[in-house]
């Protein structure tokens, strides 16, 4: 079987990868019927001299390889038809933007895996870089809060060396008693997690949170049935509210009242109720100043994000008086931070964890009949059709 990893395309440029060097010389030790070869790249976090040295082929002819591996879309120019690919193709949301990609996928024949819906039998996901958008999110958020009220200043993510180096940087800084809310508990919310517990914040209970004030700063992390309620008032389960999101409505009022940073790390369906309000960030006795919205769902839960920042200019000021943006130091200004490709400020770390969930995950069923179904799972096109799994999305294929 012959593997290729794509060089990165996309505009901005992306500087992470599916696999590292290591990565690529642990398959070769572990699969001997496997040959690899790496499209050179002078954008790459790991250099081409970097794959040479582990006895890589480096590469800018790859069209004799079977499967190619990617993290952004590919342009529809460079697709190689009849091949099998593995990237991020935003299509399963049916976006708009991509639909194009999607039509030109099935022409050419091409057998397309989506790292989003790369996910085990309970249709959990196996990988993905939740945890380092969490990392990078919950780095910015206190980066924002410093700058917002000039009590100190930590450099861009970007500028560092990894996630040591920002874990460094934070616990230099001195931070007044703040309370910082986080939702969900999966990769993303426990990325953030991660960062918080490194710089020694006290992690309370959402009672104490709620109830209690501290001479020190402090976190909760919260998930869904903590921060949405059943509108008839029942108390029921995770799979009530998974099952039926429509039946419910924000709780989330409550936390706006005493929390100084809102770090979002939720997942969200399109039926689920909004979770933070234009009404709520509009009370007087909201006390929300900076909101990392991890997330990034535009026109989505969070009523401030009015659109997705960027890693060049991360943060912009809301006003909710008014619904709008403002400059970040206006007096009445919610920070907000809604970076939507935040693990590229952390190509290095992003691309090592990335890897070794790969291996672990996927990489075995090439080799093992995807006993588990992991690839058949992940399956979103093959021989010039959507497979029954993905057969939702005809309607979008056909334009309508």
């Amino acid at each position: 079987m012959k593997f290729g990893i794509l060089k990165e395309r996309k505009n901005p440029p992306d500087r992470r990868v599916v696999f590292s060097p290591d990565d690529l010389a642990k398959l070769k030790q572990l699969y001997h019927t496997v040959s690899v070869k790496v499209e050179s790249s002078d954008i790459r976090i790991f250099s081409d001299l970097q794959y040479k040295s582990m006895g890589i082929d480096v590469t800018t002819e790859i069209s004799d390889c079977e499967v190619l591996f990617g993290v952004k879309e590919v342009p529809i120019s460079d697709l190689i038809p009849n091949k099998s690919y593995f990237f991020f193709s935003h299509i399963i949301k049916k976006q708009p933007h991509n639909r194009k990609l999607l039509q030109a996928i099935l022409e050419k024949n091409i057998d397309l895996y989506d790292h989003e819906t790369i996910v085990d039998a309970h249709n959990r996901r196996l990988i993905g870089f939740g945890r380092y958008a969490g990392i990078v999110g919950t780095y910015n958020a206190i980066r924002a809060f410093g700058i917002k009220f000039e009590l100190f200043k930590l450099p861009k993510a970007e500028t560092l060396s990894g996630k040591e180096a920002l874990i460094t940087h934070l616990k230099r800084v001195v931070l007044p008693p703040l309370k910082f809310v986080v939702t969900g508990t999966g990769k993303v919310g426990n990325g953030a997690k991660e960062i918080l517990d490194a710089m020694k914040i006290k992690e309370v209970s959402v009672e104490n949170y709620l109830t209690k004030n501290y001479t020190q700063p402090v976190y909760t992390q919260i998930d869904v049935l903590e921060y949405n309620k059943r509108i008839d008032g029942k108390v029921l389960d995770f799979n009530d509210f998974h099952n039926n999101p429509e039946e419910y409505v924000s709780d989330f009022e409550k936390f706006t009242k005493v929390s100084d940073i809102y770090i979002t790390g939720h997942f969200y369906a399109n039926e689920a109720p909004i979770i933070l309000t234009r009404e709520m960030l509009q009370a007087n006795d909201c006390k929300i100043k900076v909101v990392a919205d991890i997330s990034c769902d535009v026109n989505g839960p969070i009523a401030c994000t009015l659109r997705a920042s960027t890693i060049a200019d991360p943060f912009y000021g809301y006003l909710p008086s008014e619904n709008k943006e403002v400059d970040v130091f206006h007096p009445a200004a919610i920070v907000v931070m809604a970076v939507d490709n935040l693990p590229c400020e952390l190509p290095k770390d992003a691309s090592e964890g990335f890897g070794e969930m790969f291996m672990e995950h996927v990489i075995p069923a090439f080799f093992n009949g995807d006993k588990d179904g992991v690839l058949q799972r992940a399956k979103i096109t093959e021989k010039g059709k959507l497979t029954p799994r993905f057969s939702y999305l005809q309607d979008y294929v056909d334009g309508e």
